[in-house]
């Protein structure tokens, strides 16, 4: 969950109305208010004012500033979100972006905007790049689906073009640096393009940024020029540049700094940006845009799920409150987000909210009516007797995530392209590193063996753990079973001393077992099994191949098993 700083004076400065003076808060007040973001402070320095907060709410981009804080914690005391004019200012030219053909096979999209009358202080330049930064860290992907530019206005000329180019065409001084450098030169050598540079892997031709002067202006998504994109204390007119993959989430980008800076004082001015190929918002889209998303919900829907009686009346003044748009008729409601906020996915969300503008102190507690007895079920009881078998055996057990990356799970283990390598992936994913669920258990002990190089070897290590695989059949298209996996690693490690593990396990559980010939990619051929019981293949069992062993970096041979124990737990 992100972690932010901000500056108490600061906070306070933005939580004051229009025109009124700021009113000092205590750490008491701002721990009840921090209820409202879901946050949590966790330290303070009362010399600087410095407050370090934890927000628990990972789709709330909005929140991960000092702005998008105060903001909601000034719509509560409002009772309403006040309207930001320049969401239906109609401009008669207003300022251009043009977009060069052929992004959109590389960084198709980008919104902009200017801002100018708001003086960047030191606290609010703070807060500008921390913004920055933790939207492009976490919900930008590292940049790869969304990166933002903040730049210097009075040195810009529009109609500003979003360009692509060849890596040595183009040139500027980046920030960080003293010396003139080409886009190539960029990627081997800037800090950034080293850590950022392969987003971009496999393009001849690279994004450029320039103004109607060809002033270059940033390396979308590397870096910025520091002729241009260095702001400084002082400065009162900013244009703001987001670029990434997704429409949707860069214009969202964009509408969250336009209004933390609207927020500030500044007057924001919409940028047009031209298209030569389409998009989901045509070929030219005035951002900052309300992509207005609305939902209509049963007012039954939150009652149920609250627990509680509220009334059409009073859950529309709660959603109110709370910075939703909404309008009733009978006994539902239709609510459409703020401008800055595109979260709201299923009722729960909505019911989420309502709970919190009321406070959860509102809601009566009620105690349970039966009295119930747990016991593990028999899946437990299966794996917990293999857990013990495989300790006795001298394994050690390991205990990991049930998501991975395509990546380790499938190309690192021979199977693109094959039946093994299908995935369960997670869609809108904040990570590419957890954005499959693992379909069997040997790439988390590869995992934890190719960290475990430095230890005495002979290595033996097992889980008992989920599963995910494809299942046409299920409501999901998917199911979740457990499995047992199995690795033995050192330098005369073989299939007879893998099979002798299983001979033991099978066993000491009273189940009969054969093997037979099989052919699996991340197995040697001719030294992998299939385990059948009741004629039914429940597992696997063999040596791994050398490609894998390398894939992972393990210089010793390994061999393998993985046994499916939701299978023997419906016989047993």
């Amino acid at each position: 969950m992100p972690t932010i700083t901000i500056f108490k004076q600061d906070l306070e400065g933005l939580l004051a109305t229009p025109g009124e003076p700021p009113q000092p808060i205590t750490m008491e007040q701002l721990e009840d208010s921090l209820m409202l973001v879901k946050g949590e402070l966790k330290g303070q320095n009362p010399d600087t004012g410095e407050l370090r907060i934890e927000l628990q709410d990972s789709n709330r981009p909005d929140l991960w500033c000092c702005e998008g804080i105060a903001r909601q914690i000034r719509v509560k005391r409002l009772g309403v979100l006040p309207k930001y004019d320049f969401l239906t200012t109609k401009l008669k030219s207003p300022k251009q972006l043009h977009v060069a053909p052929g992004l959109e096979n590389v960084r198709p999209y980008v919104a902009a905007c200017t801002a100018t009358g708001y003086l960047v202080t030191q606290e609010g330049l703070a807060q500008l790049i921390q913004t920055q930064e933790k939207l492009a860290e976490m919900f930008g992907r590292k940049r790869r689906t969304v990166s933002i530019g903040i730049y210097r206005l009075k040195a810009i000329k529009f109609p500003v073009t979003y360009d692509l180019v060849k890596p040595d065409e183009a040139s500027f001084t980046p920030l960080g640096m003293d010396t003139v450098m080409t886009l190539g030169e960029m990627l081997l050598v800037h800090p950034k393009g080293l850590e950022f540079g392969g987003i971009l892997a496999g393009h001849d031709h690279l994004p450029f940024l320039c103004d109607a002067n060809r002033q270059a202006l940033s390396f979308p998504p590397i870096i910025n020029s520091r002729e241009a994109g260095e702001i400084r204390v002082g400065d009162d007119a900013l244009f703001v540049e987001v670029t990434g993959t997704d429409l949707s989430m860069v214009v969202l980008t964009l509408n969250i700094f336009s209004a933390n800076l609207a927020d500030r004082g500044a007057v924001i001015e919409p940028i047009e940006v031209r298209y030569p190929y389409k998009t989901a918002l045509g070929l030219g889209v005035i951002t900052p845009q309300d992509l207005d998303k609305s939902r209509k919900i049963s007012i039954g829907t939150i009652e149920q799920a609250l627990g509680q009686a509220l009334g059409v009346h009073e859950v529309a003044k709660d959603l109110t409150a709370y910075g939703y748009e909404v309008t009733t008729k009978g006994k539902s409601v239709t609510v459409t987000l703020p401008f800055y906020r595109q979260d709201l996915m299923h009722a729960m969300d909505v019911v989420e909210d309502v709970a919190i503008s009321r406070g959860y102190g509102d809601f009566l507690p009620v105690m349970p009516s039966q009295f119930t007895v747990g016991g593990l079920s028999r899946i437990e009881e299966v794996s917990d007797r293999m857990r013990a078998l495989m300790v006795g055996l001298g394994f050690q057990e390991i205990i990991s995530n049930i998501l991975g990356s395509p990546q380790d799970l499938r190309d690192a283990m021979r199977l693109a392209g094959t039946e093994w390598g299908q995935l369960v992936e997670v869609d809108n994913v904040m990570s590419q590193n957890f954005s499959a669920l693992r379909q069997w258990m040997l790439p988390s002990l590869l995992r934890v063996e190719a960290a475990s190089n430095r230890a005495f070897y002979p290595h033996r290590i097992f889980e008992a753990g989920e599963v995910a695989r494809r299942d046409p059949l299920q409501p999901l298209g998917s199911h979740t079973i457990t499995v047992l996996g199995g690795m033995i690693a050192h330098a005369d490690a073989h299939f007879s001393e893998a099979h002798s593990c299983l001979d033991t396990l099978f066993y000491y559980v009273n189940q009969a077992y054969s093997l037979e010939p099989i052919q699996h990619p991340s197995f040697l051929t001719g030294r992998v099994g299939g385990i059948l019981s009741e004629g039914k293949q429940i597992g696997v069992i063999g040596e791994l191949h050398p490609e894998v062993l390398e894939r992972w970096q393990i210089g010793v041979p390994a061999v393998a098993f993985e046994i499916n124990l939701s299978e023997l737990a419906e016989r047993s």
